[in-house]
Parts: C-alpha cells; sequence; structure tokens
C-alpha cells in the first residue's frame, strides 16, 4: 500500500511539474498521497514575510488555478487535493482533509483520552487520539521512517516471491 502511494506521489508530482506556474513555488513542490488525499506542499521564497501573510497571499492569489488543478487530479485520481506551503521554516496548510477513523479502546485506553480533555490537552476523544497520534509521530519519526521502508522491502520481497504457487485468500 505505502509503495503504491509513493509510486502515486511521484506521478503526481511530475504531473504537476508540467503545469504549475513556475512563479508559485522557489522549487518543486512536495506530494504525499493516501488512500483518501493528494497533499501538495511548495516552498515560497523567504522574502523576509510573516510567514502566516505570505501564505494566506498565496492562498488568495492562486485559488482560481488550484482549483481547477485540484478538480483534474480528482477527476483523475479519485482523491481530494489539498494544498500547503513551506516558508520561512513554517509549513502551513490550507484545504486538507480530516478523515474519520474508527477504533476500539479498552478502558484503560479511553481513560487516557479522557484524562487529555480533563486537562484540557483535547475537546473529545477524536481529538485526544488525533494528538496522541502527532505526539508519536513527532517523537517517533526516524522510527516510523524505518518502519515504512521495511514494509516497501517486505512487499518488493512478497511481489518477488516463487511463481505457479497459488496463495490461499
Amino acid at each position: 500500500m505505502r509503495m503504491q502511494q509513493d509510486e502515486l506521489a511521484r506521478e503526481v508530482a511530475a504531473w504537476l511539474g508540467r503545469r504549475l506556474p513556475e512563479r508559485w513555488f522557489s522549487g518543486p513542490p512536495e506530494v504525499a498521497a493516501d488512500t483518501e488525499e493528494i497533499l501538495v506542499v511548495g516552498p515560497l521564497p523567504d522574502g523576509g514575510e510573516d510567514p502566516v501573510v505570505a501564505a494566506r497571499r498565496f492562498r488568495e492569489e492562486t485559488r482560481e488555478p488550484r482549483v481547477r488543478l485540484a478538480a483534474e487530479l480528482e477527476r483523475r485520481y479519485r482523491r481530494k487535493v489539498s494544498w500547503g506551503v513551506d516558508c520561512g521554516g513554517e509549513r502551513l496548510l490550507f484545504t486538507t482533509l480530516s478523515v474519520p477513523v474508527m477504533t476500539r479502546l479498552r478502558l484503560s485506553e479511553r481513560q487516557v483520552l479522557d484524562t487529555l480533555i480533563d486537562a484540557g490537552v483535547a475537546r473529545s476523544r477524536s481529538d485526544a487520539i488525533a494528538w496522541c497520534v502527532r505526539l508519536v509521530g513527532a517523537h517517533e519519526a526516524d522510527w516510523i521512517r524505518e518502519l515504512q521502508s521495511a514494509l516497501v522491502a517486505v512487499k518488493r520481497v512478497r511481489a518477488q516471491g516463487p511463481t505457479g504457487i497459488r496463495r490461499s485468500e
């Protein structure tokens, strides 16, 4: 799955490379994808301007052509397209999805979420789970990247497996 998403991201980046106006970004945009969303984040030149102001200006000035590009990508890849910018060392995202995810938690795990709510860290259990995922992602980023690379290697080995053997479904 991850390898397919990485391939999709490369394909979308190449597609955008042929269509994005050169003046939009100071370099090629970073493209990430999953089964619901394609995220395009482009670097803005650091002109000493407040990053939030620069992002707001970019968002307003490019709205119509971005909407057209997003509509084309959405038809082609059947995923929503989100945008963002890197500016002055800050990543600012706009038009991003928030996708519901179902999970089953035991009492002790629900108590952790409720503690985060009671402490004012989160507004709801959903918000608390998102906070936990962001925290793990931030503090375990190297481990997560290593795990993703290992999954790509496992999928490659599976694909190279013996031929003529029917796998049980």
